[in-house]
């Protein structure tokens, strides 16, 4: 009777068991992958590659841009690895923001190399897997049709850039980009061209103003505001998300510090992360775009000092989403490859009235110009070097009584942008409006638009070391150089422009061209 009992024990519970096996057995062939790849796109010096698998192609050191990061991201989360292969994957669930705001970030390897033109040699992997029940297969399927389609655009986008290297002029009506101030003229008009023929940013229509859906406009952080506002109204925008390919959270970093920062208490931050991360939580639990690339199809604009900062409340938005910042610090974790560096405008009015304009090169007597603070760690050493000490080379922390700021920068040749405490400054841009040579003195640095703007045609970049030999490195210009450069700025200067309602090519779609290009390098697959 034991064994009866035993026997019989045995097969109930064999039959219990072998349904499960199977069950799960059924589950784990079916898996819902997604990955990102950013890939080597967009160089007069590499080429465009549908070969994943593909090396990079050689790279000039000579080349101003982006730096050439490879790498690769694992979606499940992790502690940093030395090289995980990018074949490799995650057991991990898909992550959400409902489960943990604060999740580690994903497995990173980062290869810096030297200088290219734009994301050179880049790719970006990030994947997850996540088990799904046989009942919701036809639905992860049918959510991913639209996703393949939009791929599939910016495939035939790529090959038509691609093309465009080999020199061939297309026609414009208003504008040929031309000459060295571009490190590629003729990809930069196809690329620019495929952006407006293609391009559809979905805004987020989530957020109340002032903090959302607003941004300053007559400041030096305008550039913001200025962004923000002309987005939620361009024909670039929109209103359905299936037909986006790129996303926007409408947050504004410099809002937030005027109405949310509690300069009292000792974690003054936490008020306005936790604004950002709740915010970005509202986003991803509304809509699923957010979850299906960990945001590095979503981008932000910030040009107040601390935005960066604010972008580490989210993991996934510091290390995968596009940040468009006028602070373009690499040291502070700006990411050239991923990352849009955006010109700092001060706008006093919030229009360019009374900026635009100056001299011929021939009633510019002043060798170079400088007036500013004291602070920062370069400032000190210019103001140390020359404030005072040379008619030729006018540095100031203030200006003589009746000496006006803008008629010195059109009286000079060459005007000095030293980073302050911050490396972002408008001399930058207020020399290129009034038609004078800047000379940019900064460390860990990338300037606006270099992965389109070979800044070296048009502007003087001197190392902090050199600031002693300051005029001996200025006077070293010829007289012919400093004419091309000059021109050179005057031509470079319409991308800096601000104009209500944009114009094509000016600041607003430079900055948009740059997150189309970055998106552009990026793949999002979604495999059953």
């Amino acid at each position: 009777m034991g064994s009866w009992r035993n026997s019989s024990s045995g097969k109930i519970l064999w039959l219990i068991i072998m349904p499960l096996v199977l069950i799960f057995g059924f589950m784990a062939l079916k898996k819902s992958n997604w990955d990102i790849r950013f890939v080597n796109f967009y160089s007069g010096v590499s080429s465009v590659t549908e070969d994943d698998s593909a090396e990079p192609g050689p790279v000039s050191s000579e080349n101003l841009g982006g730096l050439d990061w490879r790498w690769t991201a694992d979606g499940g989360g992790g502690q940093m690895a030395e090289a995980p292969s990018p074949s490799s994957s995650s057991s991990s669930p898909t992550i959400t923001l409902e489960e943990d705001m604060d999740m580690q970030q994903p497995n990173v390897t980062m290869e810096e190399d030297n200088f290219a033109t734009m994301l050179n040699g880049t790719e970006m992997f990030i994947s997850t897997n996540e088990t799904h029940d046989p009942s919701t297969i036809v639905e992860v399927q049918r959510n991913f049709s639209g996703l393949y389609k939009l791929e599939a655009s910016l495939v035939q986008a790529r090959a038509a850039i691609k093309e465009a290297r080999n020199g061939n002029q297309m026609n414009d009506p208003e504008y040929v980009p031309y000459g060295p101030i571009y490190w590629n003229a003729s990809v930069f008009h196809k690329s620019y061209l495929e952006m407006e023929k293609m391009l559809k940013v979905y805004v987020y229509e989530e957020g109340e103003p002032p903090i959302f859906h607003n941004g300053p406009c007559k400041s030096i952080y305008a550039m913001e505001g200025n962004f923000i506002f002309q987005m939620e109204t361009s024909k670039f925008r929109t209103w359905d998300p299936e037909k986006a390919h790129i996303f926007f959270l409408p947050i504004s970093s410099t809002m937030m510090v005027r109405f949310i920062l509690d300069r009292k208490s000792q974690d003054h931050w936490h008020p306005m992360k936790r604004t950002v991360k709740d915010y970005v939580e509202l986003v991803a639990s509304k809509h699923p775009f957010w979850n299906r690339s960990l945001g590095a199809d979503h981008f932000i604009v910030a040009c107040h000092d601390w935005g960066p900062e604010l972008s580490k409340a989210v993991p996934n938005l510091f290390t995968n989403s596009i940040r468009a910042l006028c602070n373009a610090n690499t040291s502070e974790g700006f990411k050239p490859s991923k990352d849009v560096s955006i010109p700092e405008i001060l706008l006093r009015d919030g229009t360019m009235h009374g900026l635009v304009g100056g001299p011929s090169p021939r009633q510019r007597h002043v060798l170079a110009f400088f007036a500013g603070g004291v602070h920062g760690p370069i400032r000190p050493i210019l103001l140390e070097h020359w404030e005072n000490k040379d008619p030729d080379i006018q540095v100031h922390t203030y200006l003589p009584k009746g000496v006006s700021y803008m008629d010195m920068l059109r009286q000079s040749r060459y005007c000095i942008s030293p980073s302050g405490y911050e490396v972002a400054s408008p001399r930058m841009v207020e020399a290129l409006y009034t038609g004078c040579v800047p000379v940019l003195i900064k460390d860990h640095y990338v300037a606006p638009f270099s992965d389109i703007l070979n800044w070296r045609s048009f502007a003087v970049i001197v190392d902090v070391d050199d600031i002693p030999n300051l005029k001996k490195i200025l006077m070293g210009i010829s007289t012919r150089q400093y004419l091309r450069m000059q021109r050179r700025g005057k031509q470079v200067k319409r991308h800096f422009e601000v104009n209500h309602p944009p114009k094509r090519y000016d600041v607003f779609h430079m900055i948009l061209h740059s997150v189309w290009l970055r998106r552009l390098n990026a793949r999002i697959h979604g495999m059953n």
